[in-house]
């Protein structure tokens, strides 16, 4: 029996002054550009909380602290693959004057407020991000205590 492949990926969810950072970046399968919010995978010996904090930082120069955590998603891609995706929240009370990708694969940042994400002129690339977003805007708050440490 042939077991399929999950990829455990980690997303942060930066909301400061009413606004949803996101990333502009190319989508690998189509080339098109997309917006996404700061994601990648959890690397090998690295847990989950590090793994968000690392990407935050890689995507866009950012170093902020998570403050909950908005629960698990599932996506089956147009590529085959199955993501299993936790979206992590950080709510800076201020951001650096100045911050930008350390990632070359990151081609610009937007602060967009939900109302303004529905009408970007770039797609999402996935349904994750508008999912994660939406459970943000309807209240859902995780303790990070829940994600049990790596020991």
């Amino acid at each position: 029996m042939s077991r399929e492949l999950l990829h455990l990926t980690v997303a942060a969810i930066v909301y400061f002054e009413h606004k949803f950072l996101l990333v502009e970046e190319r989508d690998k399968l189509t080339g098109q550009r997309v917006l996404n919010q700061p994601a990648g995978h959890v690397e090998q010996d690295e847990d989950l909380l590090g793994a968000v904090k690392r990407e935050l930082f890689e995507e866009t120069g950012l170093t902020l602290e998570p403050s909950a955590w908005l629960g698990i998603s599932q996506l089956k891609a147009a590529n085959g693959h199955r993501y299993v995706r936790l979206n992590i929240v950080f709510e800076p009370t201020s951001l650096p004057a100045q911050y930008q990708p350390q990632d070359s694969d990151i081609l610009a940042l937007h602060w967009y407020s939900a109302t303004e994400l529905l009408q970007a002129a770039l797609p999402l690339r996935s349904r994750l991000v508008s999912d994660a977003i939406s459970l943000y805007t309807q209240g859902v708050h995780l303790p990070l205590s829940l994600i049990q440490p790596t020991r």
